[in-house]
């Protein structure tokens, strides 16, 4: 069993080019089973096995989405199995995933976008970095481990463009407005070490994205924002304003860098504001 899980990671990391951070969450799920099963080999595992699996999940009172999330690693890992002939049968390929809710994305109103977006002050020198992470990041709508990872040759600053490495480590091209841009070349102006990452820490090293959180609670009283703001909140907004103002759904998906449209598709809901305006303007008797 142990050597079939690290095979199967390895596969995972080099032909499926799966971060580290996915691979973690495989081996931890793999292991967990590999425990649950003691002494029992691998030819002994059918459907009621992976059945008192599911079971015991229950018991420990796991959240639904952290059930899914090891049964979709069992379901790759045996499918894995049989594509390599390690197994005749695939013992998973009835199971069923608990149904779960469909949780919203957390956004920043427009107006709330724009209030965080302004405290930081262009005259002062240690604001400067934080003016530009948050810029880029409700400019490109990237992900926070996109950011704190750009280095200086990945951005055009003629043509407002950057390049980032994402899931996968794929690599994609996003477009940067222009008040980023202004944000990143005055920073970059005034600091002091230069080097290839574009944003550093007070070491005079590339940025983690737990800084960029601290960066965030930093701002988020000055703003006057009521909500918990969290760095992927920037990209949620991103997503939600541009649908808004009439982005279509396969534009935005690029954009964010999804493979799937399904993912994208949750960016599709509204404010309140946008369906009472669309009501005003629509409704005859409104």
């Amino acid at each position: 069993m142990q050597d079939n899980i690290e095979r199967f990671l390895k596969y995972m990391e080099i032909e499926k080019n799966y971060s580290a951070h996915t691979l973690l969450n495989y081996r931890l799920d793999l292991e967990d089973f590999y425990t649950f099963l003691g002494h029992d080999k691998m030819a002994d595992v059918d459907y009621p096995v992976l059945r008192r699996f599911l079971a015991e999940l229950r018991a420990r009172e796991l959240k639904p989405r952290s059930v899914a999330r090891k049964l979709s690693s069992l379901r790759s890992f045996f499918r894995y199995l049989q594509r390599e002939g390690a197994i005749q049968k695939n013992p998973a390929a009835l199971l069923v995933t608990p149904k779960l809710n469909k949780v919203l994305p957390h956004f920043l109103t427009e107006e709330e976008a724009v209030h965080l977006l302004e405290s930081p002050q262009e005259d002062i020198s240690g604001e400067l970095r934080d003016k530009a992470l948050f810029e880029t990041m409700y400019s490109s709508g990237i992900r926070v481990s996109e950011l704190v990872g750009l280095s200086a040759q990945d951005i055009d600053f003629e043509g407002h463009m950057i390049k980032v490495f994402g899931k996968g480590k794929k690599e994609r091209i996003v477009p940067i407005g222009e008040k980023a841009i202004a944000a990143i070349r005055g920073y970059l102006a005034v600091r002091k070490k230069p080097e290839d990452a574009v944003f550093l820490n007070r070491s005079g090293t590339r940025l983690s994205t737990r800084s960029v959180r601290n960066s965030i609670n930093k701002y988020i009283k000055k703003a006057a924002i009521m909500q918990k703001v969290h760095p992927h909140m920037f990209r949620h907004s991103f997503a939600t304003h541009l649908l808004n103002h009439g982005a279509d759904l396969r534009s935005v998906q690029e954009l964010l860098g999804h493979v799937n449209l399904s993912t994208t598709q949750i960016y599709t809901h509204l404010t309140t504001e946008k369906l009472k305006s669309i009501y005003d303007k629509a409704h005859p008797r409104a």
